[in-house]
Parts: structure tokens; sequence; C-alpha cells
């Protein structure tokens, strides 16, 4: 019975209809009776409102350990002058509003954060403003919290010295929605979480990975947005994770992707954009995602594919303007490719029914060229090149020969 209770209260402060008798506003301003952050919860009870009045708060690591609100008036500024962390949160239930939120700490021992959500459940943090933070919203340990409507951005240049913006470890039951990232090592890190739900983010400009996951199962991301990333985004070690209607865009660089995928099974990629990245979607031991429904449009490589991954799906997707549509290292092919459109079929349809009549080897002779031999990209438009790629095609020798879409699609399909 207290667990079914524990759940409804939960719930309720989810959607925001948990209430306490006899709750209180305390005031915080420079000119008032409280002048700190740290007066007003030595004088909070749980349940109560602090409201913290615009200003310029420097009071070092603020620690919370009663379920309080924090509501800021003009986004007053909490700086932690470079040392240590900001906020600390130990206590269930606490919300943070409308805080700008500065100079987290650099620490080479310590994860420092201008919030941290330590063993908790039930919290939110909903439209503050982090900047020049080493970690952002840093949650370990927690549950059934909500990260939304953040504006977070930092100037990190070089990983080693940046945390990430949004960082979850051992969570679960967690929502990041609508938050702006830029500038961190990481956007987004999950490792260790359960049932998270990330969608409507921009993470751009991010030292590594907008996103970056491991070890996470049960996972949810859609409708975000993915641009210019160092090398795009991550998701390793997984399984039952669904990417939905997300951009990838313009994740360019020597070691950059779309979505770099390592050991994930049993997920699904569907209804996504990428656009102008290195490469749009490397597989590497990954079995039974079904990637459908995508546009492929102006990448380096549209899909690269391991010879370790198997049963996988690749259907109704449009491949367009791609340098290469797909490469891989086998001869041989355990994946399914079917009603797939791509731009570079030369086929025929005789019979008007909108399928191509004879079959489509995706993979080209030059990019099995290209992979041993990155110098001779040179050549990707020759004559020389293209008339290789025709007799491959007929009579395939170095290409695996059985790596074919059976009903590629006349039409960029809708």
């Amino acid at each position: 019975m207290n667990k079914i209770l524990n759940k409804i209260l939960v719930l309720l402060i989810l959607l925001g209809g948990f209430f306490i008798l006899d709750a209180r506003e305390i005031s915080v301003s420079k000119n008032g009776i409280v002048k700190t952050i740290k007066q007003a919860l030595q004088l909070a009870e749980n349940g109560d409102v602090i409201i913290i009045h615009e200003g310029y708060y420097a009071e070092g690591n603020i620690i919370v350990d009663k379920s309080v609100t924090l509501k800021g008036v003009n986004f007053p500024i909490i700086d932690g002058k470079g040392s240590g962390e900001v906020f600390t949160i130990n206590s269930d239930f606490t919300s943070l509003y409308g805080l700008t939120i500065k100079n987290a700490g650099v620490s080479f021992i310590a994860e420092n954060a201008a919030i941290r959500l330590n063993e908790v459940t039930g919290c939110k943090i909903i439209g503050n403003r982090f900047y020049n933070n080493f970690f952002s919203v840093y949650l370990s340990k927690s549950s059934n919290s909500i990260i939304k409507d953040n504006f977070i951005k930092s100037s990190g240049q070089r990983e080693t010295n940046s945390g990430n913006g949004i960082h979850l470890w051992y969570c679960k039951d967690i929502s990041i929605e609508n938050n702006y990232i830029f500038g961190h090592r990481d956007g987004i890190y999950l490792e260790f979480v359960e049932n998270a739900e990330i969608k409507k983010n921009y993470s751009k400009n991010n030292l590594r990975y907008g996103l970056h996951f491991m070890f996470s199962d049960r996972c949810v991301y859609t409708s975000n947005k993915f641009e210019n990333n160092g090398a795009g985004v991550a998701v390793m070690y997984s399984k039952n994770v669904e990417m939905i209607s997300n951009l990838f865009y313009n994740n360019w660089g020597p070691a950059s992707f779309g979505i770099l995928l390592k050991d994930i099974t049993d997920s699904k990629i569907e209804h996504n954009r990428f656009v102008k990245n290195t490469s749009a979607i490397y597989i590497e031991g990954c079995n039974r995602i079904s990637i459908k429904k995508n546009n492929f449009e102006n990448n380096g490589w549209a899909i690269k594919l391991m010879a370790n991954s198997s049963d996988n799906i690749f259907r109704e997707n449009n491949f367009i303007s791609n340098s290469f549509d797909l490469s891989t290292n086998s001869r041989s092919n355990f994946n399914t490719f079917e009603g797939n459109y791509w731009s570079e079929y030369s086929g025929y349809d005789l019979n008007k029914d909108g399928v191509g009549d004879v079959p489509h080897h995706p993979v080209r002779l030059f990019s099995i060229i290209v992979e041993q031999q990155q110098a001779s990209l040179i050549l990707l438009n020759s004559l020389f090149i293209k008339t290789l790629d025709i007799a491959e095609s007929v009579i395939p020798s170095l290409t695996p020969e059985m790596l074919i879409d059976t009903k590629p699609m006349m039409k960029v399909l809708k």
C-alpha cells in the first residue's frame, strides 16, 4: 500500500498537483529582511516557496535539504565564482525556476555542477539560465524528475576541462524537454539510465557529442535537433531505444556522425532527417534495429554498416545526393534493404507500379577503394570512377553481391 501511495504522490507532483497546507512564501532580496538564499533555507519548512528577487547572490555551495520551491524574479544571478558547486539538492520534490546560475568550478576531481540532484525524486528544474558552468545540471541516482525549458551555455575549449550540459548517472524516469544546450563537452549525457524521455531539445556546438548515452535501456528521444557537434551523437551498449523525428544536421569532421551506434539491439530509428553529416549513421555490432522512413540528404556517407551487424531492416528511406549511400567491410549481407528510394538508382519501371524492375546495388566499388585509400576521394566525380562503378554493378567482384534493395522505389517517398 505504501508503494502505491508513493507512486500517486510522485505523479501528482509531476502534474503540478502537489499541495501542502500552510505553505509559506519567503522573500529574498538585497534590501529585504532576508538577504541570502542560505538564510531563507534555514527559515524554510517543507513545502515553502522561496522567492528570490532580482540581484546578485554569491553564497558558495547552497545545500538544499528541504522540499521547497526556489523561484526567481527577473532571473537573479547566483554566482559560484569558479569554485565548487552552486546548488546541491538532497531533498525530494524540490523545484528551481527562473534563476541565472553561473561559474560552477572546473575540477579534475569533483564533477561540480550548477545544480546537482543527489539521490532524489520528484524534482523540477524549469526555465533557468546556465552560463559558464563545468557541469550545468547533474542528476545522480535520481528519478521521476523534469529538466525543461532551460538555456544552457558554456564556452569550453577542450574536452578535458569541460563538463556536460545535462548529465544523468544511474537515473530512471527522467524527462528532458525543450532545453537549448551549447558549448559543453556533451550536450546531454546518460549512463545507466532507464525510461528517459528526451524531446524537443536543441544541442549545438558541443565539443564532443550533442547526445551521448551508454548502458541506458528503454529510452526515447524525439523531435530534437543536433547541429554542428564535434562528433555528432553516440548511442552505445543499450537496448530498446527509440530515435524518432530528430534532425541531425551539419555534424561534419573527420570523426563526426549523425549517429554512432555501437552494440544496440531491438531499437527504432524512424522519421529522422540526416543532412550534411560526415557519416549519417555508423552501425557496429547492432542487431534487430528498424531503420525506417528516414531522409538521408547530402551526407558524405549515408550508412556505414559493419560486418558484425545483422537482422537490421532498412525500409522506406530516402537516400538523396549522398557521396556514398552505403559502405560496408563485408562481402556478405545479413540485413534487409527493401522499398527505399535511391537517387543514384538508374533502373527502369516498365509496368509503372512505382517499383524498379531490377534490384539496386547501393555499395559502390569506389566506396571500398576510399576506405582503403582516403586520398582517392579527389577522384570522386571523375569519369574513370563512374566507369568502374558501372562495371562493378554489372559484374560484382569486390562489392557484396547479395546486398541489394530488391524493391527500389522510383520516386521520393513522402
